[in-house]
Parts: structure tokens; C-alpha cells; sequence
């Protein structure tokens, strides 16, 4: 290659053209050649890094499952004459079932919390299979309880399990996708979340007519099945490559990158994504040693002390904003009232006249719905990006609570009388799913995973994830007494932060479509002086001058 040349936009370019180095804050299509096109349409060019997002989102359908499945068994005879402790003539019944609940939860939130660093030193692939261990043990517990302390156990440790998995798969898929269809492919997570929750459903309201305790046994040994094929398909698919050069495994990386990308190794696009990934990890290693010089001897202690500092880095200059945005997404996902309306839906339908099985199946309904809903943006979130989803998803949003609460307001002491208002009711509660499920559903799950540097991310996601798990478990304990005690007070309630979550969003989200994850630095601003900025043109530049000659811009042929 010639001599590096900069640009007006911060470009870094040799003067060769075409098989050029180019680094800049542009989406991909406007200054490179992308892999293939944008969304839905591309998943099929790069149809083997589809597969392996699709395979790694197993995951989130075994925490979906798991939450579907929880919600049915809950309410079964055949579960209450077993665990008499949560069944509703109980003394401090509401306790122990919201123990029952509340213990997946926390297990999720230390799961979560732990990944981080396990993602780091493991891989992103075989903390999958460390999580799926720690989940089967706790489905084995659940499946053979036969008192509440061992249920609990079980719920605990499956929880752990659950929340490794909610973090790292998103992260794996974030690391090995084509930027054209990042966000498609990441939302295959938040899809695979509520198809579990759908298939458990009726999976769950199929086994409610055996008679046996093999009612609630059976859903509980069936979630092992996607979780033992996750854990042992996942040793198939490639290592993260963005991982592996954090790791200084540079010529495993481009392999990696190669198989990924089904391109061979000369392809001047695998080349350019590699360099970019090189110089990324290289930027922030030098960052780190910078930032914490006394720590970079190879002892256990100064080893635990850099894994510490590396956390509080998250909400230092250079990332902060980043967090920010990741625990703020995760945050309005749960405060813009996704379980108020879930949680007051079966009394809705009671009211209105519906029979018990009635009541089950529109509830189904509902979570179909939202299966919708995420279907919708596979296809739109990297066609029209993950703020316009987010402004319009608040602004729907917004506009169903408070028309719900005006009909409950209304009408809630005589729904029977009052059959369209009920009924339009439900229609709004329907929409609402479906806008959820097209916006806030998908991308507080995607984004998280795509906006932190190489050397945070996996605790960056660690970080979001947790504020998910914690605002969950929060949104559960006020919900029940919010609806119960002040009626439509609650869809006012969530309303307002519907309408923050839309203000936020327009103030502080920023627009990632296209963007490589190498690019998120321009992204955000974070290289904010002129010394962060020669040290990324250097290492820049050395990783062109080591490469000269290497590969030739033409080949773009795919490998056998």
C-alpha cells in the first residue's frame, strides 16, 4: 500500500483507493464496500454468520421459555397440591409465590453480573456452555422437586444460568455479525425470547389436562432439550473474532473472520474488517496500560486489581456515556409498563365476560403479538435504525396507556355494561404489545452489545443486562399494588415514563446502523484529544505498513 493520506471526516485511507485501509465515523455502505445489502436481504448473502446468531439465540429462547413456563404452572391444581405453600388459601401465600419468582430473578441479576468477566477469560463460546451447565442443574432440581426448598434451589441456580445466557449471546452475535445486518441478526435474541415464551405457553397449557404431577414436571424437563443442544452446538461454531484479538490471537482472528464471512482471507473487505478489529483492540490495550500503569505486571493479585479497575472504567471518560445509554435502555424496557399490561390482562378479559379458558387463550394472543412485533424489526431495524424505532415505539406507547387509562378510569366498575369500551380496550392493549414488540422489545437488547470498545464490552453488556434483571425485578414487587390500589393511576403512571423514555432517546440515544463496532468510538466522540488521536493514526499505521502487499483488493470470491 502507499503512504497513508487523511481525509476531511478523519479518514484514514491509503492512496491506493479501493483495497484502502479506511477508518472513519460513516456508515459502512458510504466509504467502503459492504459485505452485501443492508437488513432482512443481507442475512442471506452472509447466510453462515446468520446461522451462527441464530444457533447462539437458543439461548434467549430457554430464558423465554423458562419465564413462559413459570406463568401457567403458577395457577395448576396439580402444582398447588404439591407446593401447598403458594396456593391461595396459604397463609403468606403471596410471599412464597413471590419468593418463587423473585429467586429466577436473582439468580439472574448474579449470573449476569459474573458473565462479564467469564465471557472475558473463557470466550464468548464457552462461557455459553458454562451457562448452559449451571442452567441444567437447576432444570434437573426444578423437574424432580419434591418440597419448596429444593424448588427454590432450583430456581436460583437455573436463574444464574439464565442470566449468563441473556448476556453472552447477544455479545457472540454482536461479535461475529457483518455490520449491514447487525441489527437483524441481534434481534433474533429479543425473537427467540418471546417465541420461548409463546411455545411454553401452550406448551404449558397443553399439560394442564394430565392429571399427574407430570403437569408441571414435564414443561420443566423440556427446557433442557434447547439448552443441551445450545451447549453442545455452540463447540462448533467459530470463536469470536473481535475476542480472540483481544487476546493478541491475531492469525486466528482473520481465520475466524474468514470462515464468519465465508470469504477468503486476501478478500480486501475480510482485510479491512480485520485491520479495524487489530487497531481497535490494540488502541484500547495501550489505553489500558496508559490508564493504569502500576497494574501491567503478571502477578494473581495486580490480575484481580485490573479486572476491579476495568469495571469502574465503564463509567469513566471514554465510556461512561456508553453505560449510560445501555442501563438507560434497559431501564424504560421495563418502566414503559411491558408487565403492568400483561399482569392486569386476565382480569380485563375476566371482567368481560370470558370464560377461564378464554381468559388463557387471549392471553396467549397477547404474547403471539409481541412475536409480531419482533418479527417487524428484523427487517426495519437496520433499514430505518434503532432510534426511529425507539421515538416512534415511545410515542405509540404513550398514546395506549393513557386511551387505557381512560376507558378504565371510566368504565373498570362496569365493563359489562360497557362492551366496546372493553373491547376497544383490548384492541389498544393488543397495539400496545405489537408496538412494544417492534421497538423497545428488540433494541434494548441489541444495542447494549454493539456500542461498547473491545475491552469493556463484555462487561459493558454485563452492566446493562443486570439493570434489565434489576428494573425486572422492581417493575414486579410495585406492578400488583400499583394496578390494584390505583387502577388507571398506573397506566398514567407508566405513560409519563413512556414519554421520558421518548425525550431520553431523542437527547441522548445515537444512531449505530451501519456502523462497524470498531467505529463506535467516532460514534460516541469518545477520542476527545489530540495524543488519543495520534495513537490510533500510528497503530493505524503500523498494522498497514506490516501488511503491504498482503492481499489484493480484487478478490472477492467466496470460499468453496
Amino acid at each position: 500500500m502507499a503512504s497513508k493520506l487523511e481525509g476531511s471526516k478523519g479518514e484514514t485511507q491509503s492512496s491506493e483507493g479501493r483495497g484502502a485501509f479506511v477508518h472513519h465515523a460513516e456508515a459502512v455502505w458510504s466509504g467502503r464496500e459492504p459485505y452485501g445489502p443492508t437488513g432482512f436481504q443481507g442475512v442471506f448473502i452472509s447466510y453462515y454468520a446468520a446461522l451462527c446468531a441464530a444457533f447462539a439465540a437458543i439461548g434467549g429462547m430457554v430464558f423465554g421459555y423458562d419465564q413462559g413456563v413459570v406463568s401457567v404452572v403458577l395457577v395448576m391444581p396439580q402444582f398447588l397440591s404439591r407446593f401447598t405453600r403458594v396456593s391461595a388459601t396459604a397463609s403468606g401465600a403471596g410471599f412464597w409465590k413471590g419468593l418463587l419468582t423473585a429467586m429466577i430473578e436473582l439468580g439472574a441479576l448474579i449470573g449476569a453480573l459474573n458473565q462479564g468477566w467469564i465471557a472475558d477469560k473463557l470466550s464468548r463460546k464457552y462461557s455459553i456452555v458454562v451457562a448452559v451447565i449451571i442452567f441444567t442443574v437447576g432444570s434437573i432440581l426444578q423437574t424432580a422437586s419434591i418440597d419448596y426448598a429444593t424448588l427454590i434451589v432450583g430456581r436460583l441456580i437455573g436463574g444464574v444460568g439464565i442470566g449468563m445466557l441473556s448476556m453472552v449471546a447477544p455479545l457472540y452475535i454482536s461479535e461475529i455479525s457483518p455490520p449491514e445486518i447487525r441489527g437483524s441478526l441481534l434481534v433474533l435474541e429479543e425473537f427467540s425470547i418471546v417465541a420461548g415464551i409463546c411455545i411454553a405457553y401452550w406448551i404449558t397449557y397443553g399439560t394442564r389436562y394430565m392429571s399427574g404431577e407430570w403437569a408441571w414436571r414435564l414443561p420443566f424437563l423440556l427446557q433442557m432439550f434447547p439448552s443441551t443442544i445450545l451447549g453442545l452446538g455452540i463447540l462448533f461454531l467459530p470463536f469470536s473474532p473481535r475476542w480472540l484479538a483481544s487476546k493478541g490471537r491475531d492469525d486466528e482472528a482473520l481465520q475466524s473472520l474468514s470462515k464468519l464471512r465465508q470469504l477468503p482471507e486476501t478478500d480486501h473487505r475480510v482485510q479491512q474488517e480485520w485491520f479495524d478489529i487489530r487497531a481497535e483492540a490494540l488502541f484500547h490495550r495501550q489505553t489500558n496500560a496508559i490508564r493504569h500503569p502500576d497494574l501491567q505486571s503478571k502477578s494473581k493479585m495486580n490480575s484481580i486489581k485490573l479486572e476491579i479497575a476495568s469495571w469502574t472504567d465503564c463509567f469513566r471518560s471514554g465510556c461512561w456515556r456508553r453505560t449510560h445509554i445501555g442501563i438507560g435502555l434497559m431501564f424504560f424496557q421495563q418502566f414503559v409498563g411491558i408487565n403492568a399490561l400483561i399482569y392486569y390482562s386476565p382480569t380485563l378479559f375476566e371482567t368481560m365476560g370470558l370464560n377461564y379458558s378464554m381468559q388463557l387463550i387471549m392471553s396467549g394472543v397477547l404474547n403471539v403479538t409481541q412475536l409480531v412485533g419482533v418479527s417487524t424489526s428484523i427487517w426495519t431495524i437496520d433499514r430505518f435504525g434503532r432510534r426511529p424505532l425507539l421515538l416512534w415505539g415511545s410515542f405509540f406507547m404513550t398514546v395506549s396507556h393513557l386511551i387505557i387509562a381512560v376507558f378504565v378510569g371510566k368504565y373498570n366498575k362496569n365493563w359489562p355494561e360497557h362492551r366496546g369500551p372493553g373491547w376497544a380496550s383490548v384492541a389498544f392493549l393488543l397495539f400496545y404489545m405489537l408496538s412494544f414488540g417492534a421497538t423497545w422489545g428488540p433494541v434494548p437488547w441489541a444495542m447494549p452489545s454493539e456500542i461498547f470498545p473491545s475491552s469493556l464490552r463484555a462487561k459493558g453488556v454485563a452492566l446493562a443486562t443486570c439493570s434489565n434483571w434489576l428494573n425486572n425485578f422492581i417493575i414486579g414487587l410495585i406492578t400488583p399494588p400499583l394496578v390494584q390500589n390505583t387502577g388507571f393511576g398506573a397506566y398514567t403512571f407508566f405513560a409519563v415514563f413512556c414519554l421520558l423514555s421518548l425525550v431520553w432517546t431523542f437527547f441522548f440515544v445515537p444512531e449505530t446502523r451501519g456502523r462497524t463496532l470498531e467505529q463506535m468510538d467516532h460514534v460516541f466522540k469518545d477520542i476527545n484529544s489530540e495524543e488519543e488521536e495520534a495513537r490510533r493514526r500510528a497503530i493505524e499505521a503500523d498494522i498497514i505498513a506490516s501488511h503491504q502487499g498482503t492481499f489484493t483488493s480484487g478478490d472477492k470470491e467466496r470460499c468453496p
